[in-house]
C-alpha cells in the first residue's frame, strides 16, 4: 500500500494520468472566421483526456474512427472544411487494429488528444480536435 503513491506519482509522469475534458472546455470563442481554442484545450494537447459524450451515426458497421458529440444526433456531422467545424464534436480514432462498435448509449473515451487542423487522407475529413482513443467504454 505504501508503493501506491509511488506508482501514480509515475502514471502522471508518463502521462498516463487522465484529465477530463468536457465540450464547453473546447473553445474559447466562435466567431465568423471559425473557433478559437481554449487556454485549457491547448493545455491539454498532447496528454491523455477522458471525455464523455455520444457515437454520431456511423458511416459503416465497424468503426476505426467515430464523431464524438455533445448530444445524440440523427446524422453525422463531419463537414468538409475546417471553417465549418461544429464546435460541438470531437474525431476518435481508434487504435490500429481495434475497432469500435456502433452504439447509441452515452460513452467515455479514454486517450491522447490532438488539437489543430488535420485532413485524413484516406478520407478526406478535416478536423481540429482529435482523440487517439486507448479505451471507449459504455456509461452506465
Amino acid at each position: 500500500m505504501r508503493w501506491l503513491p509511488i506508482i501514480l506519482l509515475a502514471l502522471g509522469g508518463l502521462g498516463l494520468a487522465q484529465s477530463p475534458l468536457e465540450f464547453s472546455e473546447l473553445y474559447s470563442k466562435t466567431t465568423v472566421r471559425g473557433v478559437e481554442f481554449s487556454p485549457k484545450l491547448q493545455a491539454l494537447a498532447g496528454k491523455q483526456v477522458v471525455m464523455a459524450g455520444w457515437m454520431a451515426p456511423p458511416l459503416k458497421p465497424k468503426l476505426d474512427f467515430f464523431v464524438l458529440t455533445k448530444a445524440p444526433l440523427a446524422t453525422c456531422p463531419f463537414c468538409s472544411s475546417a471553417a465549418d467545424w461544429p464546435p460541438d464534436i470531437v474525431l476518435v480514432i481508434m487504435p490500429p487494429g481495434r475497432l469500435a462498435e456502433p452504439t447509441t448509449q452515452r460513452i467515455r473515451v479514454v486517450g491522447r488528444l490532438e488539437v489543430g487542423i488535420k485532413e485524413d487522407s484516406a478520407t478526406g475529413f478535416v478536423s481540429l480536435v482529435r482523440i487517439y482513443a486507448d479505451r471507449v467504454e459504455e456509461v452506465r
